[in-house]
């Protein structure tokens, strides 16, 4: 065959756009195997039952805010070094459709077949959604002077704070840009990182990334929240996402007064990297630790109740002789009617580095909170938190504060493109 005829055959053989098999997986399709099916047409087939769930990138709000967390996820700051803002724009639209791409799914196209692949592989020759959501979020420092952005930086974003606790390592705080990349395989979320990474690597330069994971769905429930390094329950109380009232009133940017029309279905970010000092925390009795904490390790349930959704009833224990009144859980949400609009939209996955220099395990939280406002929310739960028993065992050491924006509203549309209008 000649070289021409080859590269001819080629290109008719793998000319399926990623995506071309994709809406076997939104509709559950299956194809019967037979000696004419090809290895993508059988990957197709058989992932279609374990990874077909897909969310879709487009819409209002981005995907992987009220998305209940994926069992794994990494976290990905990246700054900025392109040369103007026509640039950066170039950039930002190129993760939005590649992101699209993936969320998507199906069989990436072949090309000649000298030239480098268009995908990594590593998925094999289908992309299977996986659940997988990208959801993408600006720094307070992309609004310096570089790109003329300054007077449309959102009201409440600042860079994040160091408390009176933390250990802040400037090489692990902060970011032009974040991308939070979950899903439910681990090789999934890899290869979506390698994926959005490669393409903008001239523009956007990799800051620090952290990978997590949610525990197992060990029950008693499928409600049941997950554990953490400490053994504990992690989340029990957020507010209830299909309430859209509920959520315009604690996530969803304010609509006008001092917030810039373009943030608008948007939300504040917050990514807190939390060591936590295991080899300490297993020294401290059973019993004391639920003292720390409000809640029993086994169930989940706020001392002196049964069930982990339980109300804790702190109006009936004004003096903390049931749940001590410096308890994490009384502080983080007293339920009280002044502190109703500071609660926060939780997520968090479990860390685990290896060992430390020193020996220690690195393990910790990956904590996210999303809120309406940083300082009426968040802001104001950490202050309450400043001086609580906990502090002795967990060590913040970076993270940030972001605003994801709006969803890409239809194909050709971009995350953040309403920024630069």
């Amino acid at each position: 065959m000649s070289e021409i005829d080859r590269r001819s055959f080629l290109k008719r053989a793998g000319g399926v756009g990623l995506g071309g098999i994709a809406a076997g997986y939104g509709l559950g399709a299956a194809t019967t195997a037979n000696a004419s099916e090809s290895e993508a047409e059988m990957a197709g087939r058989v992932n279609a039952a374990e990874l077909a769930d897909r969310r879709d990138f487009d819409g209002v709000h981005q995907a992987g805010i009220l998305t209940p967390a994926a069992s794994f996820a990494t976290f990905l700051a990246l700054d900025s070094i392109c040369g103007g803002r026509a640039e950066l724009m170039g950039a930002l639209q190129t993760i939005s459709s590649r992101a699209r791409e993936l969320t998507r799914g199906g069989a990436f196209p072949v090309e000649e077949y000298d030239a480098p692949p268009a995908d990594s592989g590593t998925l094999g020759p289908v992309i299977a959604p996986d659940g997988l959501t990208v959801t993408i979020a600006f720094g307070a420092s992309l609004f310096d002077g570089r790109y003329g952005l300054a007077a449309r930086k959102p009201a409440h974003l600042t860079a994040m704070s160091a408390f009176p606790h933390d250990d802040l390592d400037p090489a692990r705080t902060g970011g032009d840009v974040l991308l939070q990349i979950a899903a439910g395989h681990q090789d999934t979320v890899a290869h979506a990182v390698r994926e959005l990474a490669r393409p903008v690597r001239a523009e956007l330069a990799p800051r620090w990334t952290m990978a997590g994971a949610v525990g197992a769905q060990r029950g008693p429930s499928p409600h049941s929240s997950r554990r953490n390094h400490f053994g504990f329950r992690d989340g029990t109380s957020d507010p209830d996402v299909t309430d859209p009232k509920v959520m315009d009133r604690l996530v969803w940017a304010e609509r006008g007064g001092a917030e810039p029309a373009w943030t608008a279905d948007g939300t504040y970010q917050v990514v807190r990297t939390i060591r936590m000092h295991v080899e300490f925390w297993d020294r401290v009795g059973l019993h004391e630790q639920e003292e720390m904490i409000g809640r029993k390790r086994d169930t989940g349930a706020p001392l002196g109740g049964t069930g982990e959704f339980e109300n804790p009833r702190f109006d009936l224990d004004p003096r903390g002789e049931r749940i001590a009144l410096d308890a994490h859980i009384r502080l983080a949400n007293p339920r009280e009617p002044a502190t109703i609009d500071q609660r926060i939209l939780r997520r968090a996955w479990n860390y685990s580095q290896g060992l430390d220099p020193a020996g220690q395990l690195d393990v910790g939280l990956l904590f996210v909170a999303f809120n309406q406002n940083i300082q009426r929310q968040f802001t104001a739960i950490q202050e309450r938190l400043n001086n609580e028993p906990m502090i002795d065992y967990v060590t913040p050491e970076g993270g940030g504060y972001f605003f994801a924006p709006a969803a890409a509203r239809h194909p050709s549309d971009w995350v953040g493109s309403p920024l630069f209008a």
